[in-house]
């Protein structure tokens, strides 16, 4: 295997040692209540684990009981460096975290490249830190499993809702999307949005979310379309922000936690 992608955000994102970085991420899962069913689908933020780690863990440690029947996992994050219409592929044969490498799933990957608004992009996944700072928490939650990263641009969300539907409900399948909430705005100010963004995601009210809500707007929205299209329940988990955490209140980014069971 010689096509890898190497860690791009390691050491700014995440310890870049794997023995520092497998203890923290250990610490956060452990401080979660164990649940008797695990979630079908996630949503999880991405900053620095010191800001959103806890949050991100709240979603995470609920795959026990799926620890060792999901053998792939769908992963969509906005573009933050790249612009460009529709879902973006990576020629990668792995994605290489501190903790080792995970193959990326080419059935998978054949499965939705017939769609005509999906199509490679390997500049989009070069540096994206929306699906790289999910791949050690996944390591840390299951088993071994396949990847199919998909990082998302322009895309309406039912186009992103096509593509999951073909993965949604399956055993071996656990469908993640990576996304923070406000950004940059006062304490309660952020709390007061991020309120109303989890109320819509709860009321799977997509039409009404933007880009001030969630920087995972398109993904987040994808999501929603399935699970009104199926009559699914999104849940909030958790829901703070970086002055809850490890940041000052004066100008914070918000964090949620949402699961389909």
């Amino acid at each position: 295997m010689t096509n890898i992608r190497q860690p791009a955000v390691a050491g700014l994102f995440y310890p870049d040692k794997p023995d520092i970085l497998k203890s923290m991420i250990s610490d956060y899962l452990q401080q979660v209540a164990p649940v008797n069913k695990a979630p079908q689908a996630i949503i999880v933020p991405h900053a620095g684990y010191i800001y959103s780690g806890e949050i991100a863990a709240s979603a995470y440690a609920r795959l026990q009981p799926r620890r060792n029947s999901i053998k792939r996992v769908i992963l969509l994050g906005p573009s933050h460096k790249v612009s460009f219409a529709g879902l973006a592929l990576s020629h990668a044969e792995a994605f290489r975290t501190p903790l080792g490498d995970i193959p990326v799933d080419a059935a998978a990957t054949a499965t939705i490249i017939q769609f005509p608004f999906v199509e490679y992009v390997d500049q989009a996944h070069l540096y994206e830190h929306s699906l790289e700072v999910q791949l050690p928490f996944l390591q840390m939650a299951l088993d071994s499993f396949k990847l199919l990263p998909i990082v998302v641009g322009d895309c309406p969300a039912e186009q992103i809702e096509q593509v999951l539907e073909l993965f949604y409900g399956k055993d071996d399948t656990l469908i993640v999307i990576s996304s923070d909430l406000s950004h940059f705005h006062d304490y309660a100010t952020a709390q007061r949005l991020d309120k109303k963004t989890s109320e819509k995601i709860e009321h799977l009210d997509y039409q009404h979310l933007n880009y001030d809500s969630a920087c995972g707007l398109a993904p987040v929205s994808g999501l929603m379309a399935l699970a009104k299209k199926k009559s699914l329940q999104i849940e909030t988990i958790d829901l703070r922000n970086s002055g809850d955490t490890a940041g000052d209140k004066s100008r914070v980014v918000g964090y949620g936690a949402y699961v389909i069971n």
